[in-house]
């Protein structure tokens, strides 16, 4: 029995010398970037730190510069960073880095429909009347400016029910930003009472924290496995389909009194468009599709602005010289009766400057969304095949020291020239770049503006808690940096 056992232990030791050697030969084949020697099966994740995938990468972006491969399970996974690196990809080659990669926290319900999760013909349809029904119910115009004026208007009311004691403000903010998606889309807006809109709110805000845990970020790596393996990411899928479940039922709403001749949201527009191909075999403009567009503009749009306006407001707080040079504009610029407009935009280059370093410093989505090459490729000497997982760091483009002074600083002066007008910085790709870039960055762009704006026109933000450079310093954990828990108070200028 003994030299059985030994003999089994010896089989079981050669094989897996076998296995490592033929696996390490047959990686080392590719001429792909370099990087971290991966293991059988389990590929590159003994180089990602537990809950800190986003911090592994850009400390793998130190060892091995801006072009580099990690293995997720045994998929080869190319890494980009800095600026110059996913810029020359994603803007330069843009047609070659245009395909949409999987995202692993969604993919198990998005499954490659809908605008954000979909390629080829598919995304090509869909993002062409995406953005033309989006203009068409005012993205971009003088109508969904005052919509969001308007909500920025209730936002500083519900603010100023706090009566100046300290609270957070992270409800009312999800609540204002998620009621501009639902006057486009459903041609209405909740009161920030409903019960049923606090509730869907909720279910968004416990899904992006799941997306962003250790389960999730394992996920990345080992998808395969995680599919098959019980846990939290579970109950990120199960929310994920509530919350397509809740615009179903709101479009099932809109078919019952549907008129073709008189479309009254985004949701007519698509009803009209599949209505008019419902014959075609090759078309796109499914229930499904539809359901999926809608479902990447609400949890994009929603979570990212939210994301931004806590980020900002928790910056100013910690630097309130920069929050009274933007009093100072505002009452310059703008006065303090007066509903501030887009066209004050262009008057006031301080205001511009601090909205985007807080985007650049805030991160919000540090990995960016994976992208994934059309065709074999030759990139910087290396030759990436088709369909292979691209992921262009947006967080080691936001520290790239080549084009910001003080990467790791929250710095305004990033965006300013020496005449203290607004400078435009390349570098800063809070919306991406190429082929995929955020439709509704025109959008953002302007709730940013209008949401800053007013709330500081009217309140000085302080709170009680000091806060160190650490507090408001972005986690880069997982999918999005989310800012620590603080309260603020709303003090009536």
């Amino acid at each position: 029995m003994y030299v059985a056992g030994l003999g089994t232990i010896l089989l079981v030791l050669i094989s897996c010398v076998l296995i490592f050697s033929s696996w390490k030969t047959l990686y080392q084949k590719h001429n792909l970037p370099p990087g971290p020697t991966p293991l059988p099966l389990i590929g590159n994740l003994m180089n990602i730190k537990r809950g800190k995938l986003v911090s592994s990468l850009m400390k793998l972006w130190e060892q091995y510069g801006a072009v580099y491969t990690l293995y997720f399970g045994i998929q080869p996974v190319i890494v980009l960073c800095g600026y110059d690196a996913v810029k020359e990809a994603l803007v330069d080659q843009a047609e070659d880095f245009g395909a949409r990669g999987k995202i692993s926290s969604l993919d198990p319900v998005t499954q490659g429909y809908g605008l954000s999760f979909s390629n080829g013909e598919r995304w090509r349809q869909l993002r062409h009347f995406t953005l033309k029904a989006l203009r068409d119910f005012g993205m971009g115009k003088k109508s969904i400016e005052e919509k969001i004026q308007e909500e920025a208007l209730c936002l500083v009311e519900e603010f100023r029910k706090s009566g100046e004691m300290p609270t957070d403000p992270e409800k009312p903010i999800m609540k204002a930003v998620s009621n501009i998606f639902f006057t486009i889309v459903l041609g209405n807006r909740f009161e920030y009472n409903d019960e049923t809109f606090s509730a869907l709110l909720a279910k968004v805000e416990e899904m992006f924290r799941l997306m962003s845990n250790t389960w999730s970020q394992i996920e990345n790596v080992l998808p395969k496995l995680m599919a098959y393996i019980p846990g939290p990411h579970k109950k990120r899928d199960a929310l994920g389909k509530q919350l397509i479940l809740f615009l179903h039922e709101r479009i099932k709403a809109n078919q019952e009194t549907f008129d073709p001749n008189a479309p009254r949201d985004f949701i007519d527009e698509f009803l009209i468009k599949m209505e008019q191909e419902k014959k075609n075999p090759n078309s796109e403009f499914t229930m499904r599709n539809t359901l999926l567009t809608f479902y990447s503009i609400f949890l994009g749009g929603t979570e990212t602005s939210t994301t931004t306006l806590k980020h900002g407001l928790l910056l100013l707080i910690k630097y309130p010289e920069i929050q009274a040079k933007l009093h100072m504009e505002i009452d310059n610029v703008i006065g303090r009766n007066r509903t501030a407009n887009m066209i004050d935009r262009n008057s006031m280059p301080y205001m511009e400057a601090v909205i985007n370093e807080i985007q650049r410093f805030s991160d919000i989505i540090p990995l960016n969304v994976p992208r994934k090459v059309t065709k074999d490729v030759q990139f910087r000497g290396y030759c990436i095949p088709k369909d292979t997982e691209i992921y262009p760091l947006l967080c080691t483009v936001h520290h790239d020291a080549k084009y910001f002074s003080s990467p790791y600083e929250f710095n305004p002066s990033h965006f300013l020239d020496e005449q203290g007008k607004f400078k435009k910085n390349n570098a800063m790709m809070a919306f991406s770049a190429g082929k995929r870039i955020c439709p509704g960055e025109s959008l953002t762009r302007m709730e940013l503006f209008l949401f800053f704006t007013t709330i500081l026109q009217n309140f000085t933000l302080t709170s009680p808690t000091h806060f160190t450079d650490n507090d408001v310093a972005p986690k880069m954990t997982g999918f999005i940096n989310h800012p620590i828990q603080y309260k603020a108070s709303f003090i009536s200028r």
